[in-house]
């Protein structure tokens, strides 16, 4: 089943658990629509709070991860500033860890490869055909060694932003910052760390630990594993946002937010069958999974198939 994404910004709300159930209960009655939503624990996968005057009861976050849920917190300027996840529950979990803690420096050093191998591909992939940028991408895949010790990563990042520089004259002035103020870098930071929130869900549910990273390893990062296999997924939340600068849409509306949540139930492609990116998740880590077990050697990635889920 597809897990709900739902996102509480709109009005002030109490959130609180009922026989199971979420109540979304609106502080003022002065707009229209309901006062009251309710919706099953077990049916949400991922909740954005983005209002500042959104109050709950214990009950409710304490049910919402036990149903294994992510629960997104944002800041005054909405963007995401906190997240809680489940405590996994995977029966086979200090066996994974174990497996995940005494993975060896050759295996990681080939898992990053692959990822960086897979995210320029989708850099590629993203970007117009007549751009020599793309070429350049396509290109660089063969250069990732074990390990990346050139760093073509960074190097396919320097291409990949300044062909979507070229893609339309409103996005020159682009830079790409998580630090900076550009509205783009603050809508690319919220999809980001929705991505990210559905992949440490995807983590735990696996039994492995979010902070045990293939590549990122800064000893404040909490998530350096969900950082790692996102990186091939990024493109996805690009594509979205860009698409909404080249519409003159540069704010951080409802609208857009939606949008970007909604990504999550994109369609992709992994290891031959086409569903859902949320639910595709879980197939994505269980290899990386199979890997640390030594059962088999190549990571299963998401690739994003657009509105066209028959084509290549």
């Amino acid at each position: 089943m597809i897990k709900r994404t739902i996102e509480i910004s709109r009005h002030p709300a109490h959130l609180s658990v009922k026989h199971d159930q979420l109540k979304v209960q609106r502080h003022t009655d002065d707009e229209s629509g309901p006062l009251e939503a309710s919706i099953p624990c077990e049916d949400i996968g991922v909740m954005v709070v983005d209002h500042h005057q959104t109050t709950y009861t214990h009950q409710a976050l304490a049910r919402l991860v036990e149903h294994g849920a992510a629960v997104v917190i944002c800041g005054r300027n909405h963007q995401p500033t906190g997240l809680l996840l489940p405590i996994s529950s995977n029966t086979e979990t200090v066996t994974r860890l174990h497996e995940q803690i005494g993975a060896t420096q050759p295996l990681v050093k080939q898992l990053w490869k692959q990822i960086v191998v897979a995210k320029v591909r989708a850099q590629a992939t993203a970007l117009p055909d007549h751009l020599p940028e793309k070429i350049r991408l396509k290109k660089m895949q063969s250069e990732v060694r074990s390990g990346d010790p050139t760093n073509v990563e960074a190097q396919a990042a320097k291409t990949y932003w300044a062909g979507w520089r070229k893609v339309d004259s409103r996005l020159i002035a682009f830079r790409r910052d998580p630090d900076g103020d550009d509205p783009a870098n603050g809508m690319l930071n919220y999809g980001y760390t929705v991505l990210r929130a559905s992949m440490g869900r995807a983590i735990i549910a696996a039994g492995l630990h979010p902070a045990l990273g293939v590549h990122h390893t800064h000893r404040a990062n909490a998530f350096a594993l969900a950082d790692d296999l996102i990186e091939p997924l990024r493109p996805i939340i690009d594509g979205a946002v860009f698409q909404m600068l080249m519409n003159d849409q540069t704010d951080l509306t409802q609208d857009n937010k939606a949008v970007l949540l909604g990504k999550l139930t994109s369609p992709v492609r992994t290891d031959g069958q086409v569903g859902p990116l949320m639910v595709s998740l879980h197939r994505y880590v269980a290899s990386l999974v199979w890997c640390y077990r030594r059962e088999q050697k190549k990571l299963v990635f998401p690739v994003y198939v657009g509105d066209n889920p028959d084509g290549d």
